[in-house]
């Protein structure tokens, strides 16, 4: 909202017309951000402390982890509303992606929110129940596909699927992109929820991801840098950059107080939101399959927790001393810390990785 204030006087304040530019408002986005939670992380851990939003944890996982008990969670709060604030100061109201992105994300910390009350307020550990919340990650990631499906950027490129490496459309799916763009969405959401296990673990892998995505809505924003890459153009995209530079500056500060041993941990609240940020942005740039390279990290987690399963029913046998995948590294003996630190080292592979899938070919 401060921008549409200020923009108008750039004609009689010449400063004023560093606001049209993307790159000065993300780096203020983020900056923002961040120092909204720094500046209120303390207040928001106290308060989620005075209202007893204690994790609750299971018998099941490490010894280690029963320390953690009664931390507050629920810090998801602090993420999304450190990014709101610092949008309606940087961002741009009128391009429909950045709505759109703002609307999905408060939806679903609304639904992780409801979630994590549920475990921490009415002590019942499973939250939501499994069919209801499916529903509503359903029915928000539909309304994305469905808006996007009918209001694009680019018509040509619309319903096409690109493939990391190779700079051209493969396939044109007709409207079954809107199923596919739904499976992305929901299962991005789901996969940073699974991650969401140890101190600092999805905040910084989160961080890389989100931090490679800004890259990419800037350089697909561009017409020219877009047609120089390869990559399809998407008009209005780049100002998805300073949303995601916010969100960027928001897991910074937050691993100021999530980092060993978490002062708070995120929560639902946080997780599916954020998962769901990163899939939307995916889908918006047609970046489906480069997400699947960038977030390697959840991909893995989330194939973890499906191969325990399958293998446990169809043989009575587990393939992991625990699922996630995180929980069987600690069990088989790396400190938590390392653990971590391993990971956020694969994400930052991982995100050089499908970078240097651009201009390949």
């Amino acid at each position: 909202m401060f921008y549409h204030f200020i923009l108008p006087l750039k004609e009689y304040v010449s400063f004023l017309r560093l606001f049209q530019y993307i790159t000065f408002r993300s780096a203020f986005a983020a900056l923002t951000a961040l120092l909204l939670v720094l500046i209120f992380g303390r207040f928001v851990i106290s308060w989620l402390r005075r209202l007893k939003l204690g994790e609750q944890i299971r018998n099941l996982g490490p010894e280690s982890h029963k320390t953690k008990a009664g931390t507050p969670t629920m810090g998801g709060v602090l993420i999304l509303g450190s990014v709101v604030l610092s949008m309606l100061f940087w961002g741009n109201f009128k391009n429909h992606y950045v709505v759109l992105l703002l609307l999905a994300t408060i939806g679903l910390g609304a639904l992780g929110f409801v979630d994590d009350y549920i475990k921490t307020v009415k002590k019942k550990k499973d939250g939501v129940n499994p069919k209801g919340k499916l529903i509503v990650q359903i029915a928000i990631a539909l309304f994305v596909a469905i808006v996007i499906y009918l209001f694009p950027s680019n018509q040509k490129e619309l319903s096409t699927l690109y493939v990391p490496f190779i700079n051209q459309a493969i396939f044109d799916m007709g409207w079954l992109w809107i199923i596919f763009s739904v499976v992305v969405i929901i299962g991005s959401s789901n996969a940073v929820n699974l991650t969401d296990g140890l101190d600092g673990l999805a905040a910084g892998t989160v961080g890389i991801v989100v931090s490679t995505l800004a890259i990419m809505t800037y350089l697909t924003g561009n017409v020219k840098i877009a047609d120089y890459l390869g990559i399809p153009y998407i008009a209005h995209s780049a100002e998805l950059t300073v949303f995601l530079s916010a969100l960027a500056g928001a897991l910074i500060g937050f691993l100021w107080f999530n980092s060993n041993p978490a002062s708070v941990f995120m929560g639902d609240t946080g997780s599916l939101a954020l998962g769901g940020v990163i899939g939307i942005v995916a889908v918006m740039i047609k970046k489906e399959f480069f997400l699947f390279i960038v977030g390697g990290i959840f991909v893995i987690e989330a194939l973890s927790v499906i191969i325990q399963v399958g293998s446990f029913k169809l043989r009575g046998k587990r393939v992991f001393k625990m699922a996630p995948i995180h929980h069987h590294f600690e069990l088989s003996g790396w400190p938590e810390q390392k653990v971590v630190v391993r990971m956020w080292i694969l994400g930052i592979v991982l995100a050089i990785m499908g970078l240097a899938s651009l201009k390949i070919l």
